[in-house]
């Protein structure tokens, strides 16, 4: 039964973010803080308890991080939609994850061998991307921040997505010169 744990977790998630949605949208903040801070804390949950237990699976490796980016992309696209965040942000952010799914893609189809490795700057990333969210939901449904938070929580989330984007590109065209390596090394004849 705890096998099934962190998949499930991560499908209550993945259930959570056109609620998300809907609320930001709506206008029901309150709602809209809570949905997301119980999807975000439910993406800890299953990482400890898959960690904990040995439980990790191929298909909760690919669910989990589709569910994250879910969460985040839907709930960055409402708030703009709300003119709670900018639009470049978001355009930047989306850019990025699309850029990281179609990254591995092609590595993946390349190579035909795939190792999902978060970087430990993306990991930053995240929890930026985030804190920033949950700065912004919490500021619409129960009090207000400082004024310059969304402009500087902002400016931290789009260094840290470039830097981050840039890293995977390079890491990612390494891998791709390094397989193509080992294959032309491999076709030689020997002598």
């Amino acid at each position: 039964m705890i096998a099934h744990i962190p998949n499930l977790l991560s499908l209550a998630r993945l259930g959570a973010v056109p609620v998300v949605i809907w609320c930001v949208l709506a206008g029901e903040n309150v709602a809209a803080f809570w949905v997301f801070l119980l999807a975000g804390l439910s993406d800890a949950f299953d990482g400890m308890i898959a960690k904990r237990f040995n439980v990790t699976s191929q298909f909760g490796a690919w669910l989990d991080p589709l569910a994250d980016k879910a969460l985040l992309v839907g709930t960055y696209v409402a708030l703009t939609l709300r003119d709670a965040l900018p639009m470049w942000l978001t355009i930047l952010v989306v850019f990025r994850d699309a850029l990281i799914v179609g990254g591995a893609l092609t590595v993946q189809a390349l190579t035909q061998r795939f190792h999902v490795e978060p970087l430990m700057i993306s990991k930053v990333n995240t929890a930026l991307q985030i804190g920033l969210v949950v700065a912004v939901m919490a500021e619409r449904a129960y009090f207000s921040m400082p004024p310059h938070l969304v402009t500087w929580g902002a400016a931290l989330v789009a260094a840290t997505t470039v830097l981050s984007g840039v890293t995977y590109a390079i890491t990612w065209s390494r891998r791709v010169t390094a397989w193509e390596r080992e294959r032309k090394e491999g076709e030689q004849p020997k002598q």
